[in-house]
């Protein structure tokens, strides 16, 4: 099963979450940012609906893929 961590961290001024390199939007405060790192941890275990997908990857190759809509990760929040 996958594990996505969200972690807080000082950014660009202010504080952000990231995931695999990627941050988010920078918040005024720590806590700020914590909050939407725990909805944003809490959002990604809801189901959805299976279907088709696309992506392109780090190459510029396209993929297509069947995604389960109940599929969820693990997630977490340190920081």
């Amino acid at each position: 099963m996958t594990r996505i961590v969200y972690e807080v961290v000082e950014h660009d001024g202010g504080w952000a979450y990231k995931a695999d390199g990627v941050f988010s939007e920078t918040f005024a405060t720590h806590d700020l940012a914590r909050k939407a790192a725990d909805r944003v941890a809490q959002e990604q275990l809801i189901p959805g609906s299976s279907t088709e997908i696309s992506y392109e990857d780090k190459d510029g190759d396209w993929h297509e893929e069947y995604a389960s809509g109940g599929d969820r990760p693990e997630t977490g929040v340190k920081g």
